[in-house]
C-alpha cells in the first residue's frame, strides 16, 4: 500500500510540475514580451512611458480575472473534484496563450489589437486563477506522510522552469534574427506563445493519467460544501486573509524582477535584450536551486519557519535591490535580479504545502486558491504597473517604500499564521470552529 501512494504521489508531482510549468511559462513570456515588445507592437502612438504603463498593464489584467477564476474554478473543484478542473484550466490557459500570439500588431487592425489582447489575458487570467490551488492540492492531497513539503516542491518548481524556458526561447529567437529587429517584432516575437502549444499537449496527456484525490472522495462521502468559497470565509476568513498577505510578498518580487525591472534595463539602462534574457535564464536556475531546498527542509522544520525565513530575508533586500538595479553596473543588475529569485526560491518551496493546510478539505479549493490570487493582485499586478509612475513623479525611493511595504505584510502574515505541518492544523481548525475529525484534513 506504501509503494503504491508513492507511486500515485509521482504521477500526481509530474502532473502537477508540467502545470505548473506552462502556468509560469505563458506568464512569463507574457512578462518578457510585455517589457521588451508590446509597447512597440501594441502601443506605437504612446509616449515611451505610457506605452510601458499600458503594456504592463495588460499583464497586471490578467490578475484582475483571478480571484473570479478562483473562485468559479474552486467551487467545482470542491463539488466535482481537483482532476477534470485542472484538465480545463490548463486548456483555457494554453489556448490563450497561443491566441496572443496570433493577435495582429496595432498597425494592421487598429485598436482591436489591444483589445483582443486585454480579451485573451482576461481569460487566461480567470483559468490561471484555477491552476495553482488544484496543483498544490493534487500533490498535497496524495502525498506520503512527512513528505509532503518534497511531494509539492514540485508544483513550486514550475516557475524556475518556466523562467528558464521562457528566456531560452526568447534568447534563441531575438539571437536567430540578429540586426533584423524589424523582423523580430513583426513576427519573430510570436515564436515562444506558439511554442506553448508543444508544453500543453504534454501537460493535457499527463494529467489526463492520474487518479483523483482520495482525500476528496472522503471529504464528500456525505455531500460536498454548498457554496465552498462562502464557507471558507465563514469557518476560516482571518486565515484567508493571512494567506493572502503571506503569498504578497513572493508575487511582488517576482513580477518587479520578471517584468518592471527587465524594461527598465532596457528602456532606461539601456542594456542589450540578450543580457537581460541571460540574467533571467540565470535567475531561474538559482530558484530552481532554492526552492528545492526550501520544500525539502519544511518537512523537517516546519513550513512557517521556512517562510519567515525567506520572508525576513526578503524585507531588507528590498531595500537595496532597486538602487542595485538603478546603479547602471550590468554585474550589479545581473547580482541584484539572481539574488531576488533565490528569495522567491526560499519562500516559494513551502508554500504549495503551506497554504492547502491552512484549509479545510471540504474547501480547500476554493479557500486556497482565491487567497493565492488575491495576494497576486495586491503582490503581483500593482507593483509592477504603478513602478513607472512612481519613478516618474516621486523618485527610485517610492519604488523601494512600495516593495519594502509589501515585504512588512508578508512577513507580519507569515508570523501570525500558526505552523501547518503535522498537528498544528487540528489546532488551528478546532480555534475555528471546525471539528477535525469531519474536515478530513489533509495531514
Amino acid at each position: 500500500m506504501e509503494t503504491l501512494q508513492r507511486v500515485r504521489a509521482r504521477r500526481v508531482a509530474l502532473a502537477s510540475y508540467v502545470g505548473s510549468a506552462i502556468e509560469y511559462y505563458d506568464f512569463f513570456i507574457y512578462g518578457t514580451a510585455a517589457a521588451l515588445v508590446f509597447p512597440v507592437v501594441f502601443f506605437p502612438h504612446m509616449s515611451p512611458l505610457m506605452a510601458t504603463i499600458a503594456s504592463l498593464g495588460t499583464f497586471a489584467a490578467a490578475f484582475l480575472s483571478r480571484p473570479l477564476g478562483a473562485a468559479v474554478f474552486g467551487h467545482f473543484g470542491d463539488r466535482i473534484g481537483r482532476k477534470n478542473v485542472l484538465v480545463f484550466t490548463l486548456v483555457i490557459m494554453g489556448a490563450c496563450s497561443i491566441g496572443v500570439g496570433l493577435i495582429p500588431s496595432t498597425a494592421t487592425i487598429g485598436v482591436a489589437a489591444p483589445l483582443l489582447l486585454i480579451a485573451m489575458r482576461l481569460l487566461q487570467g480567470f483559468a490561471v486563477g484555477g491552476e495553482w490551488a488544484g496543483a498544490a492540492l493534487m500533490s498535497a492531497e496524495q502525498a506520503p506522510q512527512g513528505r509532503r513539503g518534497y511531494f509539492c516542491m514540485f508544483t513550486q518548481l514550475g516557475l524556475g522552469t518556466a523562467l528558464v524556458l521562457g528566456n531560452l526561447v526568447f534568447l534563441g529567437v531575438h539571437s536567430a534574427f540578429g540586426d533584423a529587429e524589424s523582423a523580430f517584432f513583426q513576427w519573430g516575437w510570436r515564436i515562444p506563445f506558439l511554442l506553448s502549444a508543444v508544453l500543453l499537449a504534454v501537460a493535457i496527456y499527463v494529467r489526463t493519467h492520474v487518479e483523483e484525490s482520495p482525500v476528496f472522495a472522503e471529504s464528500t462521502a456525505d455531500g460536498p460544501a454548498g457554496v465552498p468559497i462562502a464557507e471558507a470565509f465563514r469557518h476560516q476568513g482571518r486565515e484567508m486573509v493571512l494567506a493572502a498577505g503571506t503569498v504578497m510578498g513572493l508575487f511582488m518580487l517576482a513580477f518587479q524582477v520578471g517584468t518592471y525591472f527587465p524594461n527598465y534595463a532596457a528602456t532606461q539602462l539601456h542594456y542589450d535584450e540578450n543580457l537581460i534574457l541571460l540574467v533571467g535564464v540565470a535567475g531561474g536556475l538559482c530558484s530552481l536551486v532554492f526552492v528545492a531546498a526550501s520544500a525539502m527542509l519544511s518537512d523537517t522544520y516546519g513550513r512557517r519557519r521556512v517562510l519567515a525565513f525567506g520572508a525576513t530575508l526578503a524585507l531588507p533586500w528590498t531595500l537595496i535591490l532597486f538602487p542595485m538595479v538603478q546603479s547602471g553596473d550590468p554585474v550589479r543588475y545581473g547580482i541584484a535580479v539572481i539574488g531576488t529569485y533565490g528569495i522567491i526560491g526560499i519562500m516559494m518551496g513551502p508554500m504549495a504545502a503551506f497554504i492547502p493546510e491552512i484549509f479545510a478539505t471540504r474547501y480547500r479549493y476554493s479557500g486556497a486558491g482565491f487567497s493565492y490570487n488575491i495576494g497576486g493582485i495586491l503582490g503581483g499586478a500593482l507593483p509592477p504597473v504603478l513602478s513607472p509612475m512612481l519613478l516618474s513623479t516621486y523618485g527610485s525611493w517610492a519604488i523601494t517604500a512600495v516593495m519594502a511595504g509589501v515585504a512588512v505584510l508578508g512577513l507580519v502574515s507569515v508570523l501570525l499564521l500558526s505552523e501547518t505541518a503535522g498537528r498544528a492544523m487540528v489546532l488551528q481548525l478546532r480555534e475555528a470552529g471546525i471539528n477535525p475529525s469531519t474536515a478530513s484534513l489533509v495531514s
